[in-house]
């Protein structure tokens, strides 16, 4: 005798040895022999034999009408057999039983289980329901495997292009898309960026970047909306004209210089920074952009400002107008550059001009001062207060030796063709603009300790850099306190500083009281955001330094070792780890063999050739 019994959730045959009323030993066609349990028997059969059984009951299921079947069965509970009697109208054969039997296990939607054998059809709405949901299952794999196929040929299917940023930078494991993305990778061996770009999804390679940052940091984009500032007080007319020196580039102008003679013969150095706190109270609509953005955004070739333009053009000091100003005037001593006295006013002044890097640079310069060429706009200004510098940074105990002079990089973006110059820091247009900032930074950071009221400073102790609320020295620029106070149309911090300067100057309660938690929460916040935005800024510095590589196809170049394997390349900033490069020491000169670039990942290949030369640290 043979038996039809389940096991694993599936149905076997197999001739019985033993009958031990509760058990079974049984062997299969294979005469693998095993022991099951009674209740596990469907079905008892003679014919035919096990090695057709099977396949005769399945293809007879395989027939079966299911739908017919569902419309056959009674509604209450019923077991397989009874069923199947009422769908073939005799009493069924061993096989047509079984049959039966394998087409009610595999229709769970059509037929709920309820024991050994026993099934109740599913009620007509939760059927229907079932179908729909099996059938939009159907419908969804045919569109994944289409999704894998057009990906896998490098075409993007056209439902990709409204949820790209999504796929891109925060994709959901749980959607078609991703699921196809992620299958197409692996047929492909590419990643998700690699494999979008070669189907033509990202418009190029520094899009991807800095959408990435876009969406990340700014999802409701970088627009403003319309928005002005509010109305302040008239102020006086200061009696100087003042000068700007900044980067070409420069539209947000936060810091100006003016030189007059006192009447007692003495230098008066005025130190002039946009004063926008005017113009943007505390909890209105645009201070709250001002507090969401925190800080302006640079990367090669574009930015992100903090403040509308708009704004940016009622208070930078641009050339040729009266701007509203928070000024630092200082008594200098003629002969000998030492400070006397200082004081602080607001006022409207007048920009007399804005000097420019590039060419103020080749006229105001190390050898045009050592020949004493005065012959351009503001020579006689700027010679002194290039003098003054350096008395400023003889104060802050700095040495003036430039043998360690450090190299600052600029880069310039035209028409997606990339440029990248450099220069000494610490050249005159550089000491002129940074002493005076750290001066007037100190400063002001003393007269708000000086008075107890609150600010945002930066202090440094064992070379380690943070913001506090608690005025304490730097000691890697060697003044007793600093704060931020001279780019307020730049960094939030500065302009909640600048806040603060003026009611002490009014005479007005502050802003911001000591211990106020929204000048900790400031404080915290500007820290993450800086901290971000300079991190995307190296990123597309280092993007461009690739693309700088590619565009003058560099095929070798030379490069400083740093430690290990870690080199710079002598010509542009970029720092990588090279796994070919020997054992050398620190400051050595060594030519690499440039590979494959990806701008995506933004890695290059590279290849150690030999070493130059060996330099003292």
């Amino acid at each position: 005798m043979n038996i039809f019994y389940e096991e694993d959730g599936g149905f076997k045959v197999g001739s019985i040895l033993a009958d031990n009323v509760t058990s079974l030993q049984v062997e299969n066609a294979h005469g693998k022999r095993s022991k099951i349990k009674s209740a596990n028997v469907m079905l008892r059969f003679a014919q035919p034999g096990l090695g057709d059984f099977l396949a005769q009951a399945e293809s007879i299921s395989a027939a079966i009408d299911v739908d017919f079947l569902w419309e056959s069965c009674p509604s209450e509970e019923f077991a397989f057999d009874m069923l199947a009697q009422e769908y073939f109208g005799h009493t069924p054969t061993p096989v047509e039983a079984a049959g039966t039997l394998i087409r009610l296990h595999a229709s769970p939607m059509h037929f709920y289980k309820k024991g050994k054998g026993h099934y109740k059809a599913a009620p007509p709405e939760a059927l229907k329901s079932a179908l729909a949901s099996a059938e939009k299952k159907r419908q969804q794999a045919l569109l994944q495997a289409r999704y894998v196929e057009e990906l896998t040929a490098f075409t993007l299917p056209a439902e990709f292009a409204a949820h790209l940023p999504q796929i891109l930078y925060k994709p959901d494991r749980n959607t078609l898309e991703v699921k196809a993305l992620e299958a197409a990778c692996a047929a492909t061996h590419l990643s998700a960026a690699h494999l979008l770009h070669r189907c033509g999804a990202l418009p190029s390679t520094r899009d991807y970047h800095l959408h990435r940052f876009l969406f990340e940091n700014f999802p409701g984009g970088i627009g403003f909306p319309e928005i002005g500032v509010e109305a302040y007080a008239e102020l006086p007319l200061a009696a100087v004209n003042a000068f700007s020196i900044d980067d070409a580039s420069t539209t947000e102008i936060d810091d100006a210089f003016s030189l007059a003679r006192a009447e007692n013969g003495n230098w008066r150095v005025g130190i002039h920074i946009a004063a926008p706190a005017l113009g943007m109270l505390p909890g209105t609509p645009l201070d709250a952009i001002a507090a969401q953005r925190l800080s302006t955004v640079y990367m090669p070739g574009d930015k992100i400002t903090m403040l509308p333009d708009s704004v940016v053009q009622a208070f930078t000091l641009c050339a040729d107008k009266v701007c509203p100003a928070l000024s630092l005037y200082l008594e200098v001593d003629a002969a000998t550059l030492e400070v006397l006295n200082s004081s602080s006013s607001l006022e409207r002044l007048h920009i007399a001009a804005n000097l420019r890097h590039d060419t103020l640079e080749p006229l105001f310069n190390e050898a045009s001062i050592a020949e004493d060429k005065r012959d351009y706009a503001y020579a006689n200004e700027l010679a002194l207060l290039w003098q003054f510098a350096n008395k400023l940074e003889a104060l802050r105990g700095k040495s003036a030796d430039n043998s360690t002079q450090q190299i600052d990089y600029n880069f310039h973006v035209e028409d997606d063709r990339i440029t990248i110059s450099n220069r000494l820091r610490g050249s005159p247009i550089d000491k002129v603009v940074s002493e005076l900032m750290i001066l007037v930074n100190s400063t002001w950071g003393k007269l708000l300790a000086d008075h107890d009221v609150a600010g945002i400073y930066r202090t440094q102790n064992n070379g380690k850099v943070k913001m506090s609320t608690v005025a304490a020295p730097h000691q890697g620029l060697g003044v007793a306190q600093y704060m931020w106070s001279s780019s307020p149309l730049r960094r939030y911090v500065d302009l909640v500083n600048q806040r603060q300067i003026i009611s002490l100057l009014r005479n007005e309660p502050p802003v911001y009281a000591r211990n106020d938690t929204g000048l900790f929460t400031i404080l915290r916040d500007f820290d993450a955001a800086y901290t971000l935005y300079n991190d995307f800024q190296r990123q597309m510095e280092r993007y461009w330094c690739l693309r700088w590589l590619l565009q003058e196809q560099v095929r070798q170049t030379e490069v400083w070792v740093l430690r290990e394997n870690l080199v710079k390349l002598v010509d542009i900033p970029l720092v990588s780890r090279i796994p070919s490069l020997p054992e050398l020491p620190p400051n050595t000169r060594a030519t690499l063999e440039i590979g494959e670039i990806d701008l995506l990942d933004l890695n290059f290949d590279a290849r150690f050739v030999a070493a130059v030369e060996a330099t003292p640290a």
